[in-house]
């Protein structure tokens, strides 16, 4: 299970992520202003991405909302530290656009750094009855 929601946490956090960027590098941003754009969308559809499945459930959007905010912040952050710290670690990922292969390499190593590093976050979190563990009742799965 903590694979997975880490799949599924990388999965939302990656679009706001990637999309941050790539407006950021596009528009000529400095590396802090990128990271903050895109930490920023990674909060907003990392969040959308985990609370629309329970919408559907007919679980209400705030009693939704407020449950992925429990569950996920703390994936999401270990997530947007690590993808950006890996980013701003390798030379020229802030400079290059999305056609660029240091921009494609840049990403595959952080989003992979991202989701080793939150792996065990999640692990824990689900062994405390926390992190994805509140939403997964809501999902409908039930495996363990």
């Amino acid at each position: 299970m903590a694979a997975s929601a880490t799949l599924h946490c990388l999965i939302g956090c990656s679009i706001g992520e990637l999309i941050g960027v790539t407006i950021g590098t596009h528009a000529g941003f400095a590396p802090l202003q990128i990271i903050i754009l895109a930490g920023t969308l990674s909060f907003i559809s990392g969040y959308a991405f985990s609370t629309w499945p329970l919408v559907r459930g007919d679980m209400g959007f705030f009693t939704a909302l407020k449950l992925v905010f429990i569950a996920d912040t703390l994936s999401i952050v270990t997530m947007i530290v690590v993808d950006n710290g890996v980013m701003a670690s390798i030379p020229g990922a802030f400079d290059k656009d999305f056609t660029h292969p240091i921009y494609w390499f840049s990403r595959v190593i952080a989003l992979a750094a991202a989701f080793l590093i939150a792996w065990p976050v999640n692990y824990h979190l689900i062994k405390k009855g926390k992190g994805h563990a509140l939403t997964h009742d809501h999902h409908g799965h039930h495996d363990s």
